[in-house]
């Protein structure tokens, strides 16, 4: 079992920036491959936003952040950060975190075994 739990969200205007958190636990978070951020907008599908290899540190981003959004994880502390920069209106959503087994298919919600309860995240124009 793992817990994931973020933090970090807010309101921001259009611009501007925001860090997010989040902290793992639990006996079974040895196992994880991957670490993952997605995000998801009223009325619309959860996508994936940025993840991140957990051992070697690879990372992969969804076209619409490179250069905006910065992954990074502190295997010390089983923490993983979501640095966003240049925020827009259409980042506005809630954001989760979640972790896989598997690095195979970091893109795919459906490969992450265990999520966040999530953090809102509102960027005003």
């Amino acid at each position: 079992q793992v817990t994931l739990v973020e933090s970090g969200g807010g309101l921001v205007q259009a611009g501007g920036s925001l860090r997010l958190a989040c902290a793992a636990s639990g006996r079974t978070f040895s196992n994880t491959a991957i670490m993952g951020w997605f995000r998801q907008a009223p009325g619309k599908e959860r996508e994936f936003v940025a993840a991140i290899g957990w051992i070697g540190g690879n990372k992969y981003y969804a076209d619409f952040v490179k250069g905006r959004f910065t992954v990074s994880r502190d295997i010390a502390k089983n923490t993983l950060d979501l640095q966003m920069n240049s925020l827009k209106p259409e980042d506005t959503a809630v954001y989760y975190c979640a972790t896989s087994h598997t690095r195979n298919y970091y893109s795919d919600a459906k490969s992450y075994a265990y999520w966040g309860q999530g953090t809102q995240v509102t960027v005003s124009s």
